[in-house]
């Protein structure tokens, strides 16, 4: 189970739109530093690297190395972590208070 510390780096890493995009690139597959880096031209490479080192702090970016380059690879374990935690609970609710009114509208 995931700790307050850990969720905290989580949200920190999604409140980026820039890491967020960086993460919907990587659902479609793994990419190398290099082929990110051309993905976000407008950033230098050490932006890039800053992005991706906050993502692999929360555990977001696995990576592994293969000679000389680097693979990023999505890990969405957090995501869903965060996801069983945080909103599927509230998303429940909403549900019930939404078909209750559904439902006193209905009566009507």
């Amino acid at each position: 189970m995931s700790t307050a510390i850990d969720d905290d780096k989580v949200f920190k890493a999604l409140a980026n739109a820039r890491r967020r995009a960086m993460l919907d690139l990587l659902k479609e597959g793994p990419c190398t530093t290099g082929a990110l880096c051309e993905q976000f031209a407008d950033m230098d490479r050490c932006t890039v690297m800053q992005h991706l080192k906050a993502l692999e702090e929360a555990d977001l970016v696995i990576v592994r190395r293969q000679g000389r380059e680097r693979w990023n690879y999505l890990n969405a374990l957090p995501i869903k972590q965060i996801y069983d935690r945080w909103i599927s609970q509230y998303a429940g609710h909403s549900l019930s208070i939404l078909d209750r009114l559904k439902a006193d509208l209905e009566g009507e």
